[in-house]
């Protein structure tokens, strides 16, 4: 038996609300929570959260000068929707990053705040 399950996963950002936008439009969820300096999303049984923070730096992945923080691997559907999936993440507001080391498998992007995540086929 698990001692604890994962409820929240928190982001750093400098606008918690366009943050939490994105990612409820990337995982089907919705904003349960949203103050000026805090959103959250229900995705599911998890949450994940937006968190205001005053001069925040995105990481600079793949330079190792800021750390990636977090990275997300969200795996697609169907592994032919790939390119879909893409386009529809960088439509909501994603970045494709330039360094793409396997794009036949997966695509490396990077949400409005900046933090790198991966579509996986």
């Amino acid at each position: 038996m698990p001692v604890a399950h994962i409820a929240a996963i928190n982001l750093e950002c400098p606008d918690p609300a366009d943050l939490a936008r994105f990612w409820a439009a990337m995982l089907d969820g919705e904003v349960a929570v949203q103050t000026p300096d805090f959103c959250a999303v229900k995705a599911g049984p998890l949450h994940l959260g937006a968190v205001r923070v005053d001069g925040y730096r995105p990481p600079t992945w793949p330079s190792g000068e800021r750390s990636q923080q977090i990275h997300f691997d969200l795996a697609v559907d169907e592994p032919d929707d790939l390119d879909d999936a893409e386009a529809r993440a960088i439509e909501l507001g994603a970045v494709r990053e330039e360094q793409q080391p396997a794009p036949e498998r997966f695509r490396v992007l990077r949400d409005p705040a900046g933090h790198p995540f991966c579509l996986r086929g």
